[in-house]
């Protein structure tokens, strides 16, 4: 709740320095509509804005879930094998390197202008924070567990599976907080090159038609939508893994 209240006046004190810029800069309504124009159009397009932006949500959603456990098996498989570290640990590296914006055509090309190439670059573009996260918890159990495992004499994948990866949760649980944040740039980015319906293919629709208040309206939208995200799995990230802080 604390949490809430902070963000909430936060947006309420960015959105009186957003209006007095406007009114004492005298800036013209194509080139920054003010907090009032934008919450105006929110109500008046409400049935558009919704229409986007169930499309983009279940882009990212469906990107988040095939992020997640793509990036999971890549982690187990990299600490499970060091001829599969020494294999994929390169291309994990080369995954950021290339821009997204230069791969985004290509998705496009390969999958299509469906929601297939936007599901695909939302789990590009999560994919290394979500993998590099949980085989840092992998690799970094704590010696108890492990040398008690060893007394134990249990096998390689009871070890890995029983012992390191509950190890190595709170730390995936990190990475998926920050998948969740950035996997709206994902999908938007995708919609952006070719689509047909979605948040961003909104904001190009709007731009070029010089509606800027309806997309700051959609803009407004996907932050909502990604700040209701967060919270959420935050939340639930917190009830399933509250012994978390105590690991370390």
């Amino acid at each position: 709740m604390k949490s809430l209240l902070k963000i909430v006046l936060l947006g309420f004190s960015l959105c009186l320095i957003w209006q007095s810029a406007v009114y004492f800069l005298a800036l013209p309504h194509y080139l920054l509509p003010s907090p009032m124009d934008v919450g105006n159009k929110v109500t008046e397009r409400s049935d558009l804005l919704w229409l986007h932006a169930k499309v983009t949500c279940l882009e990212i959603l469906l990107g988040l879930l095939l992020g997640l456990i793509l990036g999971l098996i890549s982690a187990l498989l990299l600490a499970l094998s060091k001829w599969l570290r020494s294999l994929l640990l390169p291309l994990l590296v080369i995954s950021q390197a290339i821009p997204v914006f230069a791969i985004a055509p290509l998705l496009v090309v390969w999958f299509g202008y469906g929601m297939a190439s936007k599901i695909a670059m939302t789990i590009l573009i999560i994919y290394f924070p979500v993998t590099a996260a949980c085989y840092d918890g992998l690799r970094n159990t704590p010696k108890a567990w492990l040398e008690l495992a060893q007394t134990m004499q249990i096998s390689p994948w009871s070890m890995l599976f029983k012992v390191r990866l509950p190890s190595a949760l709170p730390s995936l649980a990190s990475g998926l907080r920050i998948a969740v944040s950035i996997a709206p740039i994902g999908a938007v980015v995708g919609e952006w090159v070719g689509s047909s319906q979605g948040l961003g293919y909104l904001m190009l629709h709007a731009n070029a038609r010089m509606q800027v208040d309806l997309m700051f309206a959609a803009l407004l939208v996907l932050l909502v939508v990604t700040l209701c995200l967060y919270f959420i799995v935050d939340k639930l990230l917190n009830l399933w893994l509250p012994w978390a802080s105590h690991l370390r």
